[in-house]
């Protein structure tokens, strides 16, 4: 037998290290050729590394959440036959079996002073908890793990762990004591509240619940989390609130949808947004723009490239609606559709994510009142929409229902001013609520 050593691979695009995202193997596991071992994450993709021959892990070099080098080994596989593994490629594990170490090597443990003040009951205590032929060094997970106390019989403790039990409710007669004779320390009642039995509720049925649980934020999490750390740490927001009568926009779009014709898709409330926003930016190109702080320079682009911040099963992603400039409402519609759903399927690919000029962000059903969006850096503006619902709206002669949405917007001030961004975002409202003047050239 001999190991085979897998290293990170070169992913391209001038990447140097990748993320671990996700593991599908653990030693001792065998695995077959082309089975996905693991899978990392650069800043522009997600690639899954499989396994090139047959074998067994016996080693992982990274948990997930770190950051690997490329070339680095990742995985030791022991095969059939010599391998591939050179001294060059030893190093210590970071990941591997438990329970490795014998018992023997770890050092003993200090007898307490009630240990010393009661030999005969310490001496005793092995012959009575080990099995014939037993091995006494498993003593002290006997007495961790041990039955509950019978009825009656007063479990051994100091008056501080007993005060922090009846703080938490705790019955010190079901708490097994790893010290001297059962002895329960405040380990035991600590190990106990973790993964023990619960705790006796009060008269009430209520009881604090005092677990904290640790959660690595790892992968497209994490790109999302430095991406609004970025964005919050360098763009000074502005936000800017407008209510929309969307009750004329909502007519048409039913009526265009009723009279579908060939394969044109179902029409939904963000293609008519894109056209507004194309019109809009026409007249206010400074909108439609990348700032590059480090270098004091705005990119200005021609062509309006929307970013559609969509929620998936793994977290918020942006795919991009290219050239939005160049498509009448219904290839709008069909292209954010299939981009949504690229997106939702983990296939959208790094050109799909990438190159927006201006985003924008809907909560759909869920859109609230108003939303505070954070703009995706180093753009410059981004178009939040609410929730849309029917509002009593005074006409001049008496109030009649009306659907009503808001538009939540932010811009980056260093760069766009208040007066701008409320003239952009009134245009885009008189455009949708009269939906006819977005089919218009003017």
């Amino acid at each position: 037998m001999g190991e085979y050593v897998i290293k990170l691979p070169d992913v391209g695009e001038g990447v140097a290290e990748a993320e671990l995202v996700e593991w599908h193997v653990k030693v001792g596991d065998p695995v077959r050729e082309d089975m996905v071992l693991a899978a990392v994450m650069t800043d522009k993709a997600t690639v899954e590394i499989p396994s090139p021959v047959d074998g067994k892990v016996l080693w992982l070099g990274a948990e997930v959440g770190d950051t690997v080098a490329i070339g680095s080994p990742v995985v030791r596989l022991e095969v059939a036959g010599e391998g591939n593994a050179k001294p060059a490629d030893a190093a210590p594990p970071k990941v591997e079996a438990k329970a490795m170490e014998p018992e023997a090597a770890k050092p003993a443990p200090q007898m307490s002073t009630a240990a010393k003040a009661a030999p005969v009951e310490v001496a005793e205590l092995p012959k009575k908890l080990a099995p014939a032929g037993g091995d006494i060094r498993n003593v002290a997970s006997s007495l961790r793990t041990g039955a509950p106390r019978s009825e009656g019989e007063k479990p051994l403790a100091s008056p501080a762990v007993r005060l922090r039990a009846k703080e938490a409710g705790v019955d010190l007669r079901q708490v097994p004591g790893s010290g001297p004779a059962g002895r329960i320390g405040h380990e035991d009642l600590d190990a106990f509240i973790r993964h023990g039995a619960p705790a006796a509720r009060p008269a009430g049925g209520l009881v604090a619940d005092d677990s904290v649980e640790e959660i690595k934020v790892v992968g497209l999490r994490r790109k999302i989390a430095e991406k609004m750390r970025l964005a919050k740490s360098r763009i000074p927001h502005i936000t800017y609130v407008e209510e929309v009568d969307v009750t004329a926009l909502e007519d048409l779009r039913a009526a265009l949808n009723k009279e579908k014709r060939g394969d044109r898709v179902k029409l939904t409330l963000l293609p008519f947004l894109v056209r507004a926003m194309v019109k809009a930016i026409a007249e206010q190109p400074q909108l439609n723009a990348l700032f590059d702080d480090e270098a004091g320079v705005i990119h200005q682009h021609g062509g309006v490239n929307v970013g559609i911040a969509a929620q998936t099963p793994n977290g918020l992603v942006v795919p991009v609606l290219k050239h939005a400039e160049a498509r009448d409402l219904w290839d709008c519609a069909a292209e954010i559709g299939r981009l949504a759903e690229a997106a939702k399927a983990g296939t959208a690919t790094r050109d799909e994510l990438s190159g927006s000029t201006i985003t924008i962000t809907s909560l759909g059903a869920l859109g609230g009142v108003v939303t505070t969006p954070v703009i995706n850096h180093p753009e410059v503006a981004i178009v939040g929409v609410n929730k849309m619902m029917i509002r009593p709206v005074w006409d001049g002669t008496q109030f009649v229902p009306r659907k009503m949405m808001n538009l939540s917007s932010s811009f980056d001030h260093r760069v766009i001013d208040g007066w701008d961004a409320a003239v952009f975002i009134q245009r885009i409202k008189a455009l949708l609520e009269t939906p006819a003047i977005i089919f218009v050239d003017m």
